[in-house]
């Protein structure tokens, strides 16, 4: 079964048969997470890098921002029954679409954030598609774990 993400949404799974996907990742952040020993998956389409800008917004969905949301996707992957250990992390996104003189460079800020994240839980990042003006569209396929990214036209597994 699809599950199509919008903006500031997260999703976690253990159904075999689900697929996860998200549109237009611009200077959004999209994370894969999959624990391939315990078939549990999970996918966050965060809008902004931190929650201390709207804390009030963060507590309503935590997803809207990367480092409530991170933390979100995380703990329903564990709840789960999956294992630090096993996770398959992916990133996509970050791009500076609108941001020609580069003022507010929320891209590079999510991005900035999630590995931090990532570097102090210990969890390493497996695979990437980031940066750069160009839009994304996120795919994490249940089955088998597989991450894939399609841009322009063209579709390739990260």
């Amino acid at each position: 079964m699809k599950h199509t993400l919008g903006i500031a949404e997260l999703y976690t799974t253990t159904n075999p048969q689900d697929e996860i996907v998200t549109h237009s990742l611009g200077s959004c952040l999209g994370v894969t997470v999959y624990d391939p020993e315990a078939n549990v998956g999970g996918m966050l389409h965060a809008l902004l890098p931190l929650s201390k800008s709207d804390t009030s917004k963060a507590q309503e969905n935590p997803a809207m921002f990367t480092d409530t949301g991170m933390q979100e996707l995380l703990n329903q992957i564990f709840k789960l029954g999956g294992q630090k250990k096993n996770l398959i992390v992916k990133l996509a996104g970050c791009a500076s679409p609108l941001d020609i003189v580069g003022r507010f460079k929320i891209g590079e800020r999510n991005y900035a954030v999630v590995r931090k994240i990532l570097w102090r839980n210990n969890i390493l990042i497996s695979g990437e598609d980031i940066g750069g003006k160009k839009p994304r569209t996120l795919f994490l396929n249940m089955n088998n774990g597989e991450t894939t990214v399609s841009s322009l036209g063209q579709k390739q597994a990260i």
